[in-house]
């Protein structure tokens, strides 16, 4: 498909739950959405959950994938132009609206609004965390939740697992059922749910700073076969930068409630990428409505 069909109402940038949302339910209330995706598929996240998503209420016993599958389907039904691999370079204001182009694949491509939904990905080892040589990641140190945690071989191998959320305890569960011969987490705080907390002997969480050397794959001088690393979340959004958008004290996107509007005017930012509700499947399909029922009124209004 070619990006030269004149503007479209919106363009929305990234394909998982919010902004496919956005874009079926501009196409649903007979506006002309089109949707960019950096990656090969839609579905963001939910693509690299091969669990369960038991914490969504509408679609009870599908895997991420099977919701990653019917979120494609759902912008096929809604005959929303989609791009697939086509990473997104930069976001410039222009007369009628915007235009964004990306990296000699198709574009520029031309919008009335424009709507961030690139989700977030996972915080690696940097120098504040006093990591030595994790640049690139070295062999056995895994970073973030997802696919490669569950072809992982555990048996018999010595685990540090970095973080004190809901993930690192997760994962570190997750390790010891499948085989670790020892599990140890490494939190300056936590913050994960008691449930999970709990079914941790305390004996195997350390609280407080620790040190870590990627490359000899140790923490405080100990040595293990194998490193996770769940530091939690940071918004894909570079590419904005020019836009000076408004961020929070952790550099998601700041948004107006009631429209999920930034604070650059036209530009919306929905889902993960502006952690504007707790985090799923589920907030992130609201936060698209948020935003197109928010544009469907200023385009009526001819605004």
């Amino acid at each position: 498909m070619k990006a030269d069909s004149g503007v479209f109402d919106a363009l929305i940038i990234g394909g998982g739950p919010a902004g496919v949302s956005c874009a079926v339910w501009l196409a649903r209330l007979g506006f002309r959405p089109a949707l960019l995706e950096a990656r090969a598929h839609i579905g963001g996240l939910c693509h690299d959950n091969p669990f369960l998503d038991e914490w969504n209420a509408s679609l009870p016993g599908m895997t991420g994938p099977q919701v990653a599958d019917n979120l494609a389907l759902s912008l096929d039904q809604a005959q929303v132009p989609v791009w697939l691999n086509s990473p997104v370079q930069s976001v410039a204001p222009t007369a009628y609206g915007f235009e964004v182009a990306g990296f000699g694949l198709a574009g520029p491509w031309r919008a009335r609004h424009i709507v961030l939904a690139t989700g977030v990905r996972a915080r690696p080892l940097h120098a504040a965390d006093n990591a030595k040589g994790s640049e690139p990641v070295p062999e056995g140190v895994l970073v973030g939740p997802g696919a490669h945690i569950v072809a992982q071989d555990f048996n018999g191998k010595r685990v540090a697992v970095l973080g004190g959320g809901d993930n690192a305890f997760e994962n570190a569960l997750y390790a010891t059922e499948h085989g670790a011969h020892s599990v140890h987490v490494y939190a300056r705080s936590v913050r994960a749910q008691q449930q999970f907390v709990r079914k941790v002997p305390p004996g195997c969480v350390s609280v407080g700073g620790y040190r870590v050397d990627a490359g000899a794959r140790s923490i405080n001088g100990v040595p293990y076969d194998l490193i996770l690393v769940f530091y939690g979340w940071e918004p894909c959004v570079r590419f904005a930068d020019a836009l000076g958008l408004h961020r929070s004290a952790q550099g998601f996107v700041a948004t107006d409630t009631p429209t999920a509007q930034t604070s650059f005017p036209g530009v919306y930012a929905i889902g993960e990428v502006a952690q504007r509700q707790h985090p799923c499947v589920v907030t992130a399909l609201a936060d698209g409505v948020t935003a197109a029922k928010a544009m469907q009124a200023k385009i009526e209004a001819g605004s």
